[in-house]
């Protein structure tokens, strides 16, 4: 009776129809859905830099999913809190990565966040395109999967120096903070103010926290400075240029993309006229009141009544537009791998909202034109050059 049993399972099996092997399960990925996490501040002051520019993306996402999606699939965000806090962003990447298991990434608003959460991204082999965040040390050395569609900081360093060069300046100082995000960025600076034969007539320092700015505006004042390059986050800059037009100091104030919004910081300082000779970095070519992006300043507003069109916004749908881009060329049989591979050979010579994206040169620094934007009192943002810078 048992070798009966066995004979006619054997036979029942033989009798099943074939089944072809099941393709190897990539995360994130569905048959319907590309999901994406973001992670940045949702909270708190350094918003901008998290929620607004992950609003921007969004909507890039929901412009390609009512057009059919990405080879029939619809992107899906998740979003991931990080306060600007390093231990909250090693947490958000790591509930993302393992715990949605999300396919990439595109987020990292804060350069201190973002670095603290690079190894963690790193090793988990997760593509990584970040928005945000400038630290250099994010791609130097550059890592097989972490890519940026931000300026970096050397890169908006170099060019804060020759502006303020071009501009005819003879005295340029520097006002910075110190921690990691404000350390990077002067130390590339001084390195290539050093290159330049150019030497600073003041340098200073504010904390992210700071309330005054008296004793250092007096002691610019007294240096004769004309220019003076700003490695500030906007609550520090805004007390800086606030105190400044107190005591009627008027150099060019040259600023970078962590204050890529001059019509917000115009507000955040609070005073008349003091923002007058402020000219900043923007990762983007356009501003929100540019007719160019009309589309984009009606999709903001409908998807997020009462906010209107900001900076960071671009910054955000450039950034998806890019993945978006590298997503359709790795074809609808998506893995990680195609992903990275079409990635490294993205190149667009004029994108919507960058004025180069090239992320073919190896160091996976895909921005490679920042543009430098300033606001007159009363008057609507404007773009007054683009950078290229190699």
């Amino acid at each position: 009776m048992r070798k009966l049993a066995v004979q006619v399972a054997f036979a029942c099996m033989l009798a099943l129809p074939t089944v072809a092997p099941v393709a190897q399960e990539v995360p994130g990925v569905t048959k319907d859905t590309i999901t994406i996490g973001s992670f940045g501040a949702l909270t708190g002051p350094n918003y901008l830099f998290g929620k607004i520019v992950m609003n921007g993306a969004e909507a890039v996402f929901d412009k390609v999913n009512a057009e059919g999606g990405v080879h029939g699939r619809k992107l899906v965000l998740l979003r991931e809190d990080d306060r600007c806090e390093p231990a909250a962003a090693i947490a958000a990447a790591k509930k993302l990565i393992f715990q949605d298991k999300v396919f990439a990434l595109n987020g990292g608003g804060c350069s201190n966040a973002s670095i603290a959460a690079r190894d963690e991204v790193a090793q988990a082999n997760v593509p990584w395109l970040i928005f945000a965040s400038v630290h250099d040390g994010l791609t130097d050395p550059p890592l097989p999967t972490i890519f940026t569609t931000a300026n970096t900081a050397a890169t908006e360093s170099q060019a804060q120096v020759e502006f303020a060069l071009k501009s005819g300046a003879k005295k340029i100082a520097m006002v910075s903070m110190r921690d990691a995000w404000g350390r990077s960025r002067y130390e590339a600076i001084s390195a290539y103010m050093k290159k330049k034969g150019v030497t600073l007539a003041a340098e200073e320092e504010l904390a992210p926290d700071a309330n005054d700015a008296t004793p250092v505006v007096l002691r610019l004042k007294q240096a004769g400075a004309d220019a003076v390059i700003v490695l500030l986050y906007p609550k520090p800059a805004a007390v800086l240029l606030r105190d400044a037009s107190k005591f009627a100091f008027k150099p060019t104030f040259i600023g970078q993309s962590a204050i890529g919004d001059p019509a917000a910081f115009e507000e955040q300082v609070g005073v008349p006229g003091a923002t007058a000779n402020f000219v900043t970095i923007s990762h983007v070519k356009y501003t929100p009141e540019s007719p160019e992006v009309a589309k984009w300043r009606d999709a903001i507003q409908t998807k997020y009544p009462g906010d209107r069109l900001s900076v960071f916004n671009l910054v955000g749908i450039g950034s998806a537009q890019v993945l978006v881009e590298a997503l359709k060329a790795a074809g609808p049989d998506l893995t990680r791998e195609k992903f990275v591979k079409a990635l490294s050979s993205l190149k667009i010579a004029n994108p919507e909202m960058f004025g180069l994206i090239d992320c073919t040169k190896g160091d996976h620094r895909c921005n490679r034109a920042p543009a430098w934007i300033k606001k007159e009192p009363g008057e609507a943002t404007k773009v007054v050059a683009i950078t290229p810078i190699e």
